[in-house]
């Protein structure tokens, strides 16, 4: 049942609309949880996904397999697996990921509005 009368329901509609996206809302729509222990080491949640990361397929009928990230949006990969059905268990650090791991860090947020 359809709720929304902004929303459409045509497929055609919906694909044009996910392929048209602007690079900073499909960088949300292209990112994947973290492992444990990296949630625990960086304080994030999710990430958006790259290539050289290392991956954990968790849903579908890849479940289980890991690998390296080859190919984000490209037509012909290894194996076509949506970034909400992985973990990233290893990240591909550079200055840009580092900047964008302490931005999102929440242990330091909450200890910066403690000291004020």
């Amino acid at each position: 049942m359809k709720f929304s009368q902004d929303v459409s329901s045509s497929r055609r509609k919906c694909r044009k609309a996910h392929f048209a996206v602007t690079s900073s809302i499909r960088r949300k729509i292209m990112s994947a949880s973290l492992s444990k222990e990296l949630r625990e080491k960086y304080h994030a949640r999710s990430i958006p996904v790259r290539k050289d990361d290392e991956v954990l397929v968790v849903r579908g009928s890849f479940k289980g397999r890991e690998g390296k990230i080859v190919q984000v949006n490209g037509a012909t990969t290894a194996i076509g697996v949506h970034p909400s059905k992985v973990v990233v268990t290893n990240i591909k650090l550079d200055k840009d990921r580092k900047a964008l791991l302490q931005r999102k860090d929440r242990s330091a947020k909450s200890t910066d509005s403690m000291e004020q």
